[in-house]
């Protein structure tokens, strides 16, 4: 008999750790080779961890919720003959149970006073996930730096933040308690309780899922952070619909993907752009980063209400039918959960369509650090005033609206009205006799 050790596996260039969000196996369960054996989360991805050898788990080193970083050991697979990889004298020293009692300690006495919230830069490294948690609580940078850390090189960790977190509100709760009269209410007493029903039945209180409060930070974090303002274009794209209309049978059947208007859409961001790199920059404090590559990041609606935006790498460089098979491929693994760490990462600018839910247009929020993000609207048939060497006439087209919300802290009205009346121009401008 062999003990091999698992590590969490490398998740992507940009990726050190991520959390453990359900263990699949449990101590005493047999595990074939390739297995998952736990499900761990980033701070946009979920993965499952696989197992390299065949055999039985007999340690969990690592619970639920905990953060790992890339490389840790976080289970113990006990193995026959020679499939083990790996064997382990000894799996907890006497340095490692140190360690965690260590943890242990200073994060239960972690306490510090709340501080006025600045949006001065920081020297210490924070994780994405520490700095979600920070932006969901209200906790700005100057707070953030004075909470210990227990982690690596005085890192602070999701347990050091959480429990800073938990004592400010027990700190809080206990002054407005001193400070209120006890009223008798039994609608306040179901609010406290994560799984208690209203008194009629007929609410139920829910807690919020992992991925719907890191969105929820998210959100709140870019509102807080850059000036929204929105430009609006009415678009005629009766030359697209008769293309698509035209050719996507014939797509379909020779490249065996489905031909959408999102490519098409896509692929005139990625030239408007070009056109104005200006648009295609990131905003760091008082610096301005240029980006060079032109990253389009497509909001994704997943099964469970949920949102992603998985990230289309060098999208100027990609002629339709790349477009059409990248759009179609992240958009597929993102429902179905497959997507890699890495593939929702750098994006430079972002398209979502809310048509697609029936919406004229919509008022989207900037995904950060970006400065733009582009709403697609639903395309409808409309009523239109065509003017001909004739004369004007009123016939039937195909139109549809683009909302442009920009960072007005970088970008101007001009800029940003020129951006989208370019990408109108592109997909009005689109030759209709165009092969694939």
């Amino acid at each position: 008999m062999a003990r091999f050790e698992l590590k969490l596996p490398r998740m992507g260039e940009s990726v050190a750790e991520a959390t453990i969000t359900n263990w699949l196996k449990q101590i005493g369960d047999k595990i074939e080779a390739d297995e998952a054996v736990l499900e761990v989360a980033t701070d946009k991805v979920d993965s499952e961890v696989p197992s390299e050898v065949s055999g039985v788990l007999i340690e969990q080193l690592f619970s639920k919720d905990d953060l790992v970083e890339v490389g840790q050991t976080i289970a113990i697979i006990e193995t026959e003959g020679e499939d083990a990889v790996e064997e382990v004298e000894e799996t907890i020293t006497p340095e490692i149970i140190e360690k965690v009692t260590k943890t242990i300690e200073v994060a239960k006495e972690t306490l510090a006073a709340p501080a006025t919230i600045t949006n001065s830069g920081s020297e210490k490294f924070f994780s994405p996930l520490v700095k979600n948690i920070a932006a969901a609580e209200g906790i700005g940078i100057e707070e953030l730096e004075r909470i210990p850390g227990t982690g690596s090189e005085g890192r602070v960790t999701k347990n050091d933040i959480l429990s800073y977190v938990e004592s400010r509100k027990s700190k809080v709760e206990s002054v407005e308690l001193l400070s209120q009269p006890i009223i008798q209410n039994p609608e306040s007493d179901i609010q406290q309780s994560k799984t208690a029903v209203s008194v009629n039945g007929g609410d139920e209180i829910v807690e919020m899922d992992r991925m719907r409060k890191l969105i929820a930070g998210y959100m709140l974090s870019s509102q807080q952070t850059s000036a929204h303002v929105y430009s609006f274009i009415e678009v005629d794209v009766t030359n697209v619909v008769k293309w698509r209309e035209k050719h996507k049978n014939e797509f379909e059947k020779r490249e065996g993907e489905k031909l959408t208007f999102t490519p098409i859409f896509m692929e005139a961001v990625a030239k408007a752009l070009k056109d104005y790199p200006g648009i295609n920059i990131s905003v760091d404090g008082d610096y301005v980063i240029k980006r060079k590559n032109i990253n389009l990041g497509m909001a994704a609606a997943l099964p469970n209400g949920n949102l992603i935006v998985p990230v289309i790498k060098n999208a100027d460089q990609l002629n339709l039918v790349g477009m059409a098979k990248a759009v179609n491929d992240l958009g597929n693994r993102a429902k179905l959960g497959k997507l890699k760490p890495d593939e929702t990462k750098g994006g430079t600018y972002t398209v979502t369509n809310v048509g697609s839910f029936g919406s004229v247009f919509g008022t989207p929020i900037i995904n950060q650090p970006e400065v733009g993000i582009l709403a697609l609207g639903a395309i409808r048939k409309v009523p239109a005033v065509i003017e001909t060497p004739e004369g004007d006439f009123i016939g039937i087209r195909q139109k549809m609206f683009l909302t442009h919300g920009y960072d007005h802290r970088i970008v101007d009205g001009a800029l940003g009205g020129m951006f989208v009346k370019r990408v109108a121009e592109y997909l009005e401008g689109f030759d209709i006799t165009r092969t694939i």
